[in-house]
């Protein structure tokens, strides 16, 4: 099935400067970001005090009376978020100087109770600064696992120059991801980098089928120039990009508007992924490749000629 059938390729290397100015401004302004205002790491980075909650008797938790009882506790910056069943609900709060976890939790069930006298606390978990930490360097030790072993995988299904430009392009929007975040400042906690590390894997697999393509068109176009190969490349792949986009984005847009607070940014961080995933994945990837200089040579291994002697026919 195709949406858009083209007569003539597009042009897309004609303006692979263009691009790559593009992309390269918007990395720097999310490295800027980053620098500048850094991330809002959650409870499960920072460390604090993390409380679920249920009201039973098939009640459902009301978040906004929920979070208009913990407002008048002044505790700063929390999280209410809805959790597993309707009845229950799940209070992130960070860490607080001169109250322990209990003497936290305590004080929000008083609250909680003045409002309505139903709710029960099922547990409450602290999690600390050195817990949090350790969640960060793992994080950030799978995310360099990922990137070594997508190198690695396009080195051997490809060649050195696609895997190096694959990469580039994906930490690129995985870049931008964050920037985004560091900008608006939102909350950056685990479900989040779950998000990061499924983009960095989904922008790979784009990357993959226009590297394929484009190997393919070396094996067709014999006498074709690099820009060309990857224009007609990347021209043959839309309709097919965009009925994968289309189709990821509406799940994702879904959980966005009607995933609740629990899904919110992890629905956020996907978005972003996939909208610039479509754009990096070719116009970011393909020029690159084709500023390393990757040609026909590169992928299309030449055909070995026959002996004379083992082609020629044995007269009898």
């Amino acid at each position: 099935m195709e949406f858009f059938r083209f007569t003539r390729d597009i042009p897309f290397m004609r303006h692979a400067l263009t691009f790559n100015i593009i992309s390269l401004a918007t990395f720097l302004l999310a490295v800027f970001f980053l620098a500048y205002k850094g991330l809002n790491f959650g409870v499960d980075f920072r460390g604090g005090t993390v409380m679920e909650i249920s009201y039973g008797q098939g009640q459902a938790a009301d978040l906004s009376r929920v979070r208009a009882a913990i407002d008048t506790l002044q505790l700063g910056e929390y999280t209410v978020q809805s959790f597993g069943t309707a009845d229950t609900a799940l209070i992130r709060m960070p860490l607080k100087e001169g109250a322990s976890s209990a003497q936290l939790s305590e004080r929000v069930m008083e609250a909680l109770r003045a409002d309505n006298s139903n709710v029960v606390q099922k547990r409450v978990d602290f999690v600390g600064p050195q817990v949090g930490k350790e969640l960060y360097q793992n994080g950030a030790l799978a995310l360099l696992f990922v990137v070594v072993g997508v190198i690695i995988y396009l080195s051997a299904r490809f060649e050195w120059r696609f895997a190096i430009a694959a990469i580039i392009a994906n930490l690129h929007d995985i870049v931008i991801i964050l920037g985004f975040f560091a900008f608006f400042q939102w909350e950056f906690s685990l479900p989040v980098l779950a998000a990061v590390l499924a983009v960095l894997g989904y922008s790979v697999n784009e990357s993959v089928v226009i590297a394929d393509r484009i190997r393919e068109n070396f094996r067709k176009m014999r006498h074709a120039s690099v820009p060309h190969v990857i224009d007609s490349a990347i021209t043959a792949t839309i309709s097919r990009t965009v009925i994968t986009h289309l189709s990821t984005q509406l799940m994702v847009v879904s959980m966005l508007v009607f995933g609740g607070e629990a899904l919110h940014y992890f629905a956020m961080a996907l978005t972003i992924g996939i909208l610039f995933g479509m754009y990096s994945a070719a116009l970011v990837m393909a020029t690159i490749a084709m500023w390393l200089g990757v040609s026909r040579e590169n992928l299309v291994k030449p055909e070995r000629k026959k002996d004379g002697l083992e082609a020629e026919k044995i007269m009898p």
